[in-house]
């Protein structure tokens, strides 16, 4: 009753909210609690519906959401893909996993990379510009950015459990405000994610200004 209570309130003082999260997550925590993929996505749509009834406008609601799974044997986490499906019936999930892309569901756009790295996605997008026969003088932010696998920017990186930040995203995550929690990921609840948003928006953002 009394964590209830302590969400309520913290919602209520919610009234900015990051366009794109993405969560970083050890192979070893996603083992332990998958299951929290889907009640993170559903805690998203909950406070991106209060905060749209309030504002009166689609413009701040969550956009995006990415769980980055870290993982050097991108099999080991088979056994958590029946948990990740299962956010294809709250969401739009979009499963990054081996070699392979799947997509299900509608809604709010969740994105799931297992083992992915940030380097091996400038490579990849090195090697295609190559590809395309791209002149050298004619490669700029925007051309690399054109081809890459993840294009979008995460006005929040939030990592559970511990202060180490992978690869992921390392070009477009530059600017994105870091949040580490001392909760570990099985043990994560509503209440530590309303607590960062409440944070996030007390931020001054300067975007390496």
């Amino acid at each position: 009753m009394i964590y209830w209570l302590y969400e309520q309130m913290l919602k209520r003082k919610i009234t900015i909210l990051p366009a794109q999260i993405c969560f970083m997550i050890s192979g070893q925590d996603m083992a332990q609690a998958p299951e929290n993929l889907v009640l993170v996505t559903t805690w998203c749509n909950e406070i991106s519906a209060y905060v749209e009834k309030q504002a009166q406008s689609q413009e701040k609601t969550i956009q995006g959401l990415t769980f980055h799974i870290s993982t050097p044997v991108p099999g080991v986490m088979e056994r958590c893909l029946p948990a990740i499906h299962k956010i294809g019936g709250i969401a739009r999930l979009v499963l990054h996993y081996q070699d392979k892309e799947e997509i299900a569901g509608d809604g709010l756009e969740v994105v799931v990379a297992i083992g992915k790295s940030g380097r091996e996605e400038i490579t990849s997008c090195i090697r295609k510009m190559a590809d395309d026969k791209i002149p050298p003088a004619q490669v700029d932010e925007q051309v690399l950015e054109s081809y890459l696998t993840f294009n979008y920017v995460p006005d929040i990186v939030i990592k559970s459990g511990g202060d180490h930040l992978t690869d992921f995203l390392i070009w477009q995550s530059v600017y994105s405000e870091l949040f580490f929690s001392d909760v570990n990921w099985m043990y994560f609840r509503k209440v530590d994610f309303f607590r960062i948003l409440r944070d996030y928006q007390s931020r001054a953002r300067r975007f390496g200004k």
